[in-house]
């Protein structure tokens, strides 16, 4: 890859423009009290190099990416499964697995479609300082 990334820590990909999935980004961040979550834009060297290693597509940055390991987590799926590992709360989300794909990736892509018109976009990908700027690959 095109620098250091962690081999066994869950990686979250989002679109590094996208004001909702920085939100995201911004939402884990402070909840993630063991620092287990490392970060990389879709549009990144290493987010790409991570879809491509796990065949998703590098084209189509539509979804928010949860990759550990040789395991990816892609859509609705990939939301409950950080919620869960974020524990507390959160985890309140895990029944949501249940649901049939289909119905949950419906809904999240409802929200995909319409997320810079909804949420805005930013030119470039902000990475933050401090102990969170750390975590997060290029």
């Amino acid at each position: 890859m095109s620098e250091p990334s962690p081999e066994e820590d869950p990686i979250v990909l989002f679109d590094g423009v996208c004001n909702l999935c920085n939100g995201f980004v911004q939402f884990i961040a402070p909840r993630d009290d063991d620092g287990q979550f490392y970060f990389a834009s879709l549009q990144s060297d290493v987010g790409q190099e991570l879809l491509a290693a796990h065949d998703l597509p590098t084209d189509e940055l539509e979804s928010v990416v949860l990759v550990e390991g040789d395991r990816a987590w892609v859509k609705s799926a990939a939301v409950i499964e950080v919620s869960r590992r974020l524990g507390g709360v959160y985890r309140l989300l895990s029944p949501f697995r249940y649901l049939p794909r289909i119905v949950r990736d419906t809904v999240y892509d409802l929200v995909a479609n319409n997320r810079y018109r909804l949420f805005g976009k930013k030119d470039r990908c902000e990475i933050p300082e401090g102990d969170v700027g750390a975590r997060f690959l290029k």
